[in-house]
């Protein structure tokens, strides 16, 4: 146990830091041609083809699998609490696991299958990607309901067995809450979840390590 408290102290943590590799990476390098044509889109994402498939990686594949350690380490944590909310939370979390994975994958594959239609028509290869970027918007991207749901059931969860500290939970309640507005198509809300997750997945970090060094030294 005290093995996996640490592994998911540092999981947390490379999560805050994928989060702010996106927002740098998106804010300061990306300049995608929204404004452009069909085949001024397509041309972008074919000359940054790489770039884009490595920070998708990161952001989605690479992200799932430190939440999917995080996921386990806390339902660990919880479970002798006996808390059925535990229970639900966790399954929520794992469906944001496989969400998070498939729309990374998605996005790699189809971008690259949209890029190869362009030889045929740069409009038809721009209405795949279109589709395409709806579906990851959909899964994992643009609509945090799922993960919402976890952080916000695993707070109460911890709030109510007096894990963590108050003020985490707290801040898991929030980051729940906006998660789940995220129903409403917003961009606001989408990055008011994403800031306040980096915080709650820092604490988390912070917290699981310290524990793990505390039992360590009894």
């Amino acid at each position: 146990m005290k093995n996996l408290q640490k592994v998911v102290g540092v999981s947390a943590i490379f999560e805050a830091l994928i989060y702010i590799a996106a927002f740098v990476f998106f804010g300061a390098f990306w300049a995608y041609p929204s404004a452009g044509t069909a085949s001024d889109k397509m041309a972008y994402l074919a000359e940054n083809q790489l770039a884009f498939s490595m920070i998708y990686f990161l952001m989605y594949v690479m992200f799932g699998v430190f939440l999917a350690v995080i996921v386990v380490g806390l339902y660990e944590k919880l479970k002798s609490t006996n808390n059925p909310i535990v229970k639900v939370g966790s399954v929520f979390g794992v469906v944001w696991v496989v969400l998070v994975i498939a729309s990374g994958m998605l996005a790699n594959i189809g971008l690259s299958h949209s890029i190869n239609l362009m030889d045929l028509s740069a409009e038809k290869a721009f209405d795949m990607w279109r589709v395409i970027s709806v579906l990851i918007e959909s899964f994992g991207g643009g609509n945090e309901l799922v993960g919402g749901l976890w952080v916000l059931l695993i707070s109460l969860a911890a709030l109510k067995a007096k894990e963590f500290s108050r003020g985490m939970n707290y801040l898991g309640l929030i980051v729940g809450a906006s998660g789940i507005a995220t129903i409403y198509p917003d961009e606001v809300l989408t990055e008011i979840f994403g800031v306040t997750q980096i915080i709650w997945f820092v604490w988390l970090g912070i917290s699981m390590l310290g524990q793990s060094n505390a039992n360590k030294s009894i």
